[in-house]
């Protein structure tokens, strides 16, 4: 089965391909888009528009760092309803069957030969980009710094959320320590450690798979998406990371 059309366009982005900066800027639910061979998987486009397609606001954040960074971006095309990017293939949520609280009835009993084409079209290019752009920086003696970009609801089942930024790490803590201690100093939100989700809760797959797996430094960033609802807002919160960001790897303004 082939899942996308030519017409349609990739799964990955690469913006700011040539930035000098150390970093590479990862945004896994960039998007809300679905293959149209999916349709809107039983959904409504309320649910379709909600946090469970995608992360609000976290690319036009990863957008702005990529330029004040001067840092290329990876970002994904399609929504994490269709594959989760930032789950292995063999989670039970890369391609869920119920997102807090909606079921996605496109997702339930998925036929093995359109999950098979999911992860081939959507997944492995995905994380192969990634793999290849770490592997040129390599070959090019740089550095790679990896930071994943997301955002996350303010209120999830009903209980309300203050942590406005969330700095999360698995095995590695090295930048994520740097960049709490800078963004207490700062003190501009409210920012917290693996908060509102941890290695526990599955999400550090990116990290693991690119970061520690090639022992490079390696955050991930999750913004309350009230914060970067609109331009205004996603410039303030992407002007505070960059200057955390900056502080924590001791890079001039």
């Amino acid at each position: 089965m082939q899942l996308l059309d030519v017409s349609e366009g990739g799964p990955v982005s690469l913006v700011n391909g040539q930035g000098k900066s150390d970093i590479l800027l990862i945004c896994e639910h960039a998007s809300r888009r679905l293959p149209v061979a999916l349709g809107a998987l039983g959904l409504e486009p309320a649910a379709l528009e909600a946090h469970i397609a995608w992360d609000p606001g976290a690319l036009a954040v990863a957008e702005l760092l990529s330029v004040a960074l001067d840092a290329a971006l990876i970002h994904q095309n399609y929504s994490r309803l269709a594959y989760d990017c930032n789950r292995p293939p063999e989670a039970s949520d890369a391609m869920p069957a119920q997102s807090e609280i909606f079921t996605i009835p496109g997702n339930v009993d998925i036929d093995p030969v359109v999950r098979q084409a999911r992860i081939d079209e959507i997944y492995t290019p995905f994380t192969d980009a990634i793999a290849e752009t770490i592997t040129e920086r390599n070959t090019a003696e740089r550095r790679t710094v990896l930071v994943t970009i997301h955002s996350f609801t303010p209120v999830y089942k009903g209980v309300a959320r203050d942590v406005e930024v969330g700095i999360l790490h698995d095995a590695d803590a090295r930048l994520a320590d740097q960049m709490l201690e800078h963004a207490k100093r700062r003190g501009q939100f409210v920012t917290r450690r693996n908060e509102p989700y941890g290695p526990a809760d599955g999400v550090t797959h990116t990290l693991k798979l690119h970061g520690l797996a090639n022992g490079l430094l390696n955050v991930m960033i999750e913004v309350r998406n009230d914060l970067i609802k609109d331009e205004a807002g996603q410039r303030v919160v992407a002007d505070f990371l960059a200057g955390v960001i900056r502080e924590s790897l001791s890079i001039p303004a």
